[in-house]
């Protein structure tokens, strides 16, 4: 059967066995593409899935980073580094200078082209850590990774406007990753008012911005993109980065909707971020927590770079790398 061979096929980046096969089939059985594989007999008819990867060289999505212009017609892997305690993934903290600066140089060693840095955590019933601790946080860890890896790409995860324009103008960082769409939210659920527009900052600034979506409903979150990235270049931003942001504001199955029709995304004419890695969509759907959801990461992230997805924000660089790698080869 198709499914298995396409099944087999992302396991055995992992070299995982029957479990790691079940817990992949679970997640791709929650799209609804799944179905037309029935009866395919190779994985080279995995192509249609794609809205087309012969034509993602043909994008030409680029991001001006410090005046470098960056490619991202080849998919690129950003490594999370989370300078916090509380984390929803214990193996993604790091604190100390020696945790901080092996994570940095694992990150980049292993084939990943990007590092993001976050000094709180977003995920449900997380504390809120205040604006002066989030800072020094960040001061701290930006300055570690930039003495480890002055060429890397580095952005920060942040809601803050205040905090964003210091982590670009005094700690070094080259992107802005917010995860509130511009103020709407900021932890999980939890309404945010923060001194600032960080539409008027990463404007000001100019950097790269991802843009992350809190809305439920692919249509809502079209709807919002359009007229967000609008106000962004009336403001003079130039270099956006869409993220459907899975986990934040959406039901497990509607996760799981919108990746089944993330192609669309490719109407808004922006390269697109997914960041799903062992989140709980996958372990709610197929058991286990987030340290036995690799497996589920690797072939969501699979079908995300079918769907057209420019980067990969993950915790597991080496393995998603070779997602990248091995994904690029179906569309050759």
């Amino acid at each position: 059967m198709a499914v298995s061979k396409f099944i087999a096929y992302f396991a055995k980046l992992k070299g995982e066995g029957p479990l790691a096969l079940l817990e992949s089939l679970e997640c791709l059985e929650s799209l609804e593409y799944l179905e037309s594989l029935e009866g395919l007999e190779s994985l080279e008819y995995l192509e249609p899935l794609s809205p087309n990867p012969k034509n993602r060289k043909d994008m030409q999505y680029t991001i001006n980073v410090r005046g470098r212009l960056v490619d991202l017609s080849q998919p690129m892997v950003m490594g999370i580094l989370n300078a916090t305690p509380d984390s929803f993934y214990l193996g993604s903290r790091k604190q100390t200078e020696a945790e901080i600066a092996d994570r940095a140089n694992q990150i980049i060693s292993e084939g990943g082209c990007m590092i993001d840095v976050g000094a709180f955590s977003t995920r449900p019933g997380a504390m809120e850590v205040s604006e002066e601790e989030e800072t020094s946080r960040l001061k701290h860890a930006l300055a570690i990774v930039r003495r480890e890896q002055p060429d890397a790409i580095v952005s920060v995860d942040t809601y803050r406007p205040r905090v964003a324009r210091r982590c670009v103008e005094d700690f070094g960082a080259d992107i802005i990753n917010d995860v509130s769409e511009g103020g709407i939210t900021g932890i999980v659920d939890t309404p945010i008012h923060e001194e600032g527009d960080m539409f008027q900052t990463v404007a000001q600034l100019k950097v790269p911005y991802i843009l992350m979506s809190v809305q439920p409903t692919l249509e809502t979150m079209m709807k919002n993109f359009a007229e967000e990235v609008q106000r962004l270049r009336d403001l003079g931003a130039k270099d956006i980065i869409l993220d459907p942001g899975y986990g934040f504001g959406k039901t497990l199955d509607q996760n799981y909707e919108i990746l089944s029709h993330a192609e669309r995304l490719a109407e808004l004419e922006l390269p697109v971020l997914v960041g799903i890695s062992r989140k709980s969509m996958i372990f709610k759907k197929a058991g286990g927590d987030p340290t036995t959801s690799l497996p589920g990461t690797i072939a969501l992230n699979a079908v995300s770079l079918m769907k057209g997805a420019s980067i990969l924000r993950v915790h597991d660089v080496k393995e998603a790398v070779q997602t990248v790698v091995c994904c690029g080869g179906l569309s050759d």
